[in-house]
């Protein structure tokens, strides 16, 4: 019998974008150096270089991924109805549509970030140690807004509960991270900061879809992403990891 993660096992809850009655939604510092730059470059409040950023874009980096099956997704019952939702929202006008498909064969969670590779593969002895971890089920539910990179709509995962804990935990341990209980999946992105209309707006599709399942999984395998922006728009796989 499966055990998914919940809530209380993930940090999603706690890092949730507060929208209070009255309150505007404004894309913070983080969105507006890394994602605005590519979704709307001539905005005012684009911030265009910084931290290793030009423009939105960076020196390439490598992360350890969970590909998602962006056709499974999209052939969902529950989030068609999320998308429809968005399209009709009042703030529908301010969402970066034309990147879906863009992004659909590089959709993906981050595992973990800054990776070290060996050619761009991940290294042997981190390899060998996955592939005697296990295949992984998962599940992606919710509509997540966090307190970093305000600005972009996620998918939440949670993985099958081992021992006590999250199952990422254990490959985050693997290759030497602090296990981190978030996976993420960036869909949607806005160009512009949203008005108090709008922000009511997000808070209600936010609570109607917060805990809504959109699909499950069972990963066999990681992936090594490549990328120079963190819209993964100038990405591709580069290793695929046996989890079993």
């Amino acid at each position: 019998m499966i055990t998914y993660a919940t809530d209380s096992d993930m940090d999603y809850a706690a890092a949730r974008t507060h929208l209070a009655p009255g309150a505007t939604l404004r894309l913070d510092e983080a969105y507006r150096l890394a994602h605005l730059p590519l979704v709307a470059p001539g905005h005012p409040d684009v911030i265009a270089v910084g931290n290793g950023y030009h423009m939105g874009v960076h020196a390439p980096g490598y992360s350890l991924v969970l590909p998602i099956d962006a056709a499974a997704l999209a052939a969902d019952e529950q989030y068609c109805a999320l998308e429809a939702a968005l399209r009709s929202a009042p703030f529908a006008g301010k969402i970066a549509w034309s990147l879906l498909p863009k992004r659909a064969d590089r959709l993906h969670a981050t595992i973990c970030g800054n990776l070290a590779v060996e050619e761009e593969r991940l290294p042997t002895a981190a390899r060998d140690a996955l592939r005697r971890f296990g295949a992984i089920p998962f599940e992606v539910r919710g509509l997540f807004s966090g307190n970093r990179n305000i600005g972009r709509l996620y998918l939440a995962v949670y993985p099958e509960m081992r021992e006590g804990e999250q199952a990422f935990a254990g490959v985050q341990r693997v290759l030497g991270r602090v296990p981190n209980a978030m996976a993420l999946i960036g869909m949607f992105n806005f160009t512009d900061h949203l008005d108090a209309r709008e922000t009511v707006a997000l808070a209600a599709l936010q609570a109607r879809f917060e805990r809504t399942l959109f699909l499950r999984g069972v990963a066999d395998r990681l992936a090594v992403l490549r990328s120079a922006d963190d819209l993964v728009l100038d990405a591709a796989f580069t290793d695929n990891v046996a989890l079993a």
